[in-house]
């Protein structure tokens, strides 16, 4: 089995509901349905497309996940075992770097690299010697307000205190998070982060 396998029958919780309202000649509403409906495995191709943007983010546009952040914010009393992330995070907790992506990489259902696209995509990160030089301990995947990596625009929120009424335009939004045991980078080394999404 792949590093990287994916099983096409375990999907992720997308759903989808569709409102159906009739309305007479008279604009009487007559008849309203609210109806259960099946995201198709293909939708999982075109979220990757979507998410998918080799392109570098473009300041006053939507883009696709552009960069990847890192940071030394992790919560947790053992620094080798923080907190499991949650879904309401909306930032990093301490970012200390970000870069955009050295590859973006669609791969078939065996791993390999193809040209088309697929429900599956590599970002691939490369820091290199003086990026990121710290105990590092959480990542995220970047929607950023910015195409520069030195400026940073996240929602001010605390974590894990999500409020939807949030107005995000203009700031960073976060597609992934997670923690994990203390790497130290050092100053002259590379730390190479591959995240595979799959849909």
């Amino acid at each position: 089995m792949h590093i990287f396998q994916h099983d096409q029958r375990t999907t992720q919780d997308a759903k989808g509901v569709v409102l159906l309202e009739l309305y007479d000649a008279e604009d009487e509403l007559v008849l309203t349905r609210l109806i259960p409906n099946t995201i198709v495995y293909d939708a999982s191709i075109a979220m990757c497309r979507l998410v998918r943007d080799s392109r570098l983010p473009t300041a006053g546009q939507n883009n696709g996940v552009t960069m990847l952040a890192v940071g030394t914010g992790a919560t947790g009393e053992d620094p080798n075992n923080p907190d499991r992330p949650q879904p309401e995070q909306r930032r990093l907790n301490r970012e200390v770097f970000r870069k955009t992506f050295a590859a973006v990489q669609n791969r078939d259902q065996a791993g390999r690299a193809v040209s088309y696209d697929t429900n599956v995509v590599d970002f691939v990160t490369v820091l290199a010697d003086g990026e990121a030089v710290a105990p590092l301990n959480e990542m995220a995947l970047l929607l950023p307000a910015s195409p520069n990596p030195a400026v940073t625009n996240p929602i001010s929120q605390k974590p894990l205190q999500y409020d939807p009424t949030v107005d995000v335009r203009g700031k960073d939004l976060l597609f992934n998070y997670f923690t994990f045991g203390v790497i130290n980078k050092p100053a002259r080394g590379r730390l190479k982060i591959t995240w595979r999404i799959s849909f």
